[in-house]
């Protein structure tokens, strides 16, 4: 029977001499409080790239999917000239952030400290592959879930060697034992940092490196010429947006029923009907963004640890309980009775986005990890204001559209600020070069959108809903509802055209890249 690549390649490094990592594991058996870390030596590292060959080989994965990756990094002046590789997979750290944001729990801590990934209940929401800093998790296209390095655990148990371990030709790869309580306590800081990766702190890093002495001071990542959108998330930017657009809407229909108990025209229920159908349409596309739409409802496992958890579950119900209210105006139900279930379905929405914008929250993704991010999350609710204005206009409840759309003037104006401060905030020290290079992303790749989000803005949040408000007060009824129609339309344009934005020109954190490939993104 032929042999594998794999096999022909130690057995060539056998015949010639050439060191490699052993078929047995020769570590001590893990005692309590101890679990296994890989330690890459950079000072033997050639770059051949055998460890990510072995590893894909092992692990029967495709060319372009890599649990190892080997990055690098170049610095100083000629003639004294110095490159430095870093060959990295899952750092199997000790506070893991893929599985305390997985909505799943298909990650799992082991007893030996490998982070292993269950892959029968992934359902490729692809989460995790934002969490993680260090980029480790990636999405297979084939098998629509997300994988990752488990150590070779299979091998491990066998008292073997991982497969990248034993290709490595210059054993700069190797498995040892740490005990967990000494490494957070004295090691981690001098020996889990590397140049051009994220503070090991973030998850508690086991992974030890060993460099080169002498660094030069102007080291660089060899591929920081390459800069990539990031993937554009079309179901989100749709779902987030309809979402938060049903709050607002709801928000302006819980208002105007208080206002009614003073004399003013009550809401009705297309009113109501109508704030409910963004969500009721939004939150079903959220599971286009899955690689296992059908498995959508398992999402909410993780209500103890996980944002998109918590946002599925209260949507879900803020949805459900938007329907009953509709369902409350065919009823003989009293005005306060209905009061009290609006109030505990719009507390429940507001919890549904304040969950939805903390998905975002997340230091690995440094242009997303803003307060901005809440706050536009919200401010998208003015829309909510304009929908129902909208609808006013077209009913008898016409006393309401000059506060209404006044309301929602005013969330455009806050919305502008928003925004404002969110391009200006780029400028900020901490996480500075990421947050550059989403800054080049706006004003290079897509400038146009960015004109586009702020002239949309200006025009649907302000500029006609003035003019709707000339129509009304001049009584020219049918005007005013094509003026709010059309400011309905360019607003909603406008926040998709903010939430495209959003997605595409996050830069995450993560190691080095290569020179021609760049970073797995």
């Amino acid at each position: 029977m032929s042999k594998t690549p794999l096999e022909s390649f130690i057995d060539h490094k056998a015949d010639t001499g050439m060191q490699c990592g052993s078929y047995s594991i020769d570590v001590p058996p893990l005692k309590e409080g101890e679990q296994y870390r890989f330690h890459f030596d950079a000072v033997k590292c050639v770059g051949c790239r055998c460890c990510e060959v072995a590893c894909n080989e092992q692990n029967n994965n495709p060319a372009d999917i890599k649990w190892r990756r080997v990055g690098e990094m170049e610095g100083g002046d000629f003639p004294v000239f110095t490159q430095m590789l870093n060959s990295m997979s899952c750092n199997h750290c000790i506070d893991p952030e893929c599985m305390k944001g997985c909505p799943t729990n298909s990650y799992i801590k082991l007893d030996n400290g490998i982070v292993f990934h269950d892959d029968d209940v992934c359902i490729g929401c692809q989460y995790c592959t934002w969490n993680c800093p260090y980029q480790v998790p990636v999405f297979h296209e084939e098998r629509n879930i997300v994988t990752k390095c488990h150590m070779c655990h299979e091998r491990l148990d066998e008292g073997q060697s991982p497969a990248c371990v034993q290709a490595c030709p210059a054993g700069a790869i190797e498995i040892e034992v740490v005990n967990v309580e000494e490494w957070l306590n004295r090691d981690i800081d001098e020996e889990a940092n590397m140049p051009f990766l994220p503070d090991a702190r973030i998850t508690n890093s086991t992974t030890r490196y060993t460099l080169p002495d002498n660094l030069p001071e102007n080291m660089k990542e060899m591929d920081e010429h390459i800069l990539k959108p990031a993937h554009k998330e079309i179901p989100l930017v749709f779902m987030t947006v309809l979402t938060q657009i049903s709050l607002g809407g709801f928000f302006a229909l819980f208002l105007g029923d208080v206002m009614s108990l003073f004399g003013f025209e009550s809401t009705n229920w297309i009113m109501a009907l109508l704030v409910m159908l963004p969500a009721a349409i939004g939150l079903p596309l959220s599971a286009l963004h899955l690689g296992r739409p059908f498995l959508a409802l398992t999402a909410m496992k993780n209500i103890k640890t996980s944002w998109l958890s918590r946002e599925a579950l209260a949507l879900g119900v803020f949805t459900g309980l938007m329907s009953g209210v509709v369902a409350l105006y065919f009823f003989d139900v009293s005005q306060f009775l209905r009061l009290l279930i609006e109030a505990l379905t719009l507390a429940v929405g507001v919890y549904g986005i304040y969950a939805q914008s903390m998905i975002y929250r997340i230091k690995a993704r440094p242009s997303w990890n803003r307060i901005t991010t809440n706050y536009k999350f919200f401010g998208v609710a003015y829309i909510g204001a304009f929908l129902l204005a909208f609808i006013s206009s077209l009913s008898s409840v016409q006393e309401a559209i000059i506060p209404l759309t006044t309301m929602g003037m005013l969330g455009a104006l806050a919305q502008l600020f928003f925004s404002y401060e969110d391009i200006r905030t780029l400028d900020a020290k901490e996480n500075a070069y990421q947050l550059q290079r989403t800054k080049r992303l706006l004003n290079e790749n897509f400038s146009n959108v960015k004109k586009i989000r702020f002239v949309t803005l200006l025009l649907g949040g302000v500029l006609l809903p003035l003019l709707a408000l000339v129509f009304v007060s001049g009584a020219s009824m049918m005007m005013a509802s094509v003026i709010l129609g059309l400011t309905l339309l360019v607003s909603f344009a406008s926040e998709i055209a903010d939430r495209f934005l959003f997605y595409t020109t996050v830069v995450p954190l993560g190691m080095a890249g290569g020179f021609f490939v760049g970073k797995q993104r």
